[in-house]
């Protein structure tokens, strides 16, 4: 991790909306694609690498900027991926960047799921947040609550007593997202939570808002770089019965 990122001022996070989301899968790899919000990846048995473009970033924990296309190779190792809405990009590289050392450590704690280290790694890589209003705080637990939601930018402002465009850009500031991609990332987190404890895709799709099991599969393949086929043959290889306790921490997806 750079100097930057290692020494950013904390913020407090209590009381904010934005989820973490955890997800254990035991592939090779996966195909190119665009995380949503900022990613951290470790390896369950070993190092990963973050391929994009001409960057190569291997490590046993990797921070990867959201938006950016790649794809990760973790030959024999499968993954853990935990996803940090709300972060804005801590870093100065144009793709990922090896966490090490104490915050690596606490990296690794965070994905085993401990709450007070997901939130301790927040604020040592919270950089230049914008203040989150109470009604939008409220906006974003209701639609990460609800993935069959369907309020429109109109209801937005209506809520956060502001004019269209103006709801907007500070929805976008606040979480990272415009609009529209907050609700459909949502959708795909619920979606991801539904297959993980064993519900049919075409029954976790149509619970998290997609129009059918082919919208919820492009979606997923474009975010995860797997289809939620190859997520559940990678979830049941990935049981605690077949991975190394150290590193493997028993995940499916939390928020």
């Amino acid at each position: 991790m750079n100097k930057r990122a290692g020494n950013t001022q904390k913020m407090p996070t209590a009381g904010l909306p934005f989820a973490t989301s955890v997800f254990s899968v035991d592939v090779d790899g996966v195909a190119p694609h665009c995380n949503p919000v900022v990613c951290v990846i470790s390896g369950i048995r070993g190092a990963v690498s973050v391929i994009g473009g001409s960057e190569r970033v291997t490590g046993d924990i990797v921070l990867i900027r959201a938006g950016i296309e790649h794809k990760v190779v973790c030959t024999g190792s499968g993954i853990n991926a935990m996803y940090l809405d709300g972060l804005a990009w801590p870093g100065r590289a144009a793709l990922a960047e090896r966490l090490s050392g104490g915050i690596g450590d606490l990296a690794l704690e965070a994905i085993f799921q401990n709450r007070e280290a997901q939130d301790e790694l927040r604020r040592r890589l919270t950089v230049d947040a914008p203040p989150c209003p109470q009604s939008l705080a409220t906006v974003i637990e209701d639609l990460a609550s609800d993935p069959m939601s369907r309020m429109t930018q109109f209801e937005l402002a209506e809520r956060l007593q502001m004019e269209r465009t103006g709801a907007l850009r500070l929805f976008k500031a606040v979480t990272g997202q415009t609009f529209r991609r907050f609700k459909q990332w949502s959708g795909l987190r619920h979606a991801a939570r539904q297959i993980a404890s064993g519900e049919l895709v075409r029954t976790a799709a149509l619970d998290a808002g997609f129009a059918d099991t082919a919208h919820l599969t492009r979606t997923f393949r474009l975010s995860f770089g797997l289809t939620p086929s190859e997520a559940i043959a990678g979830l049941a290889k990935a049981s605690p019965r077949s991975s190394p306790p150290r590193r493997d921490p028993s995940l499916s997806l939390q928020t």
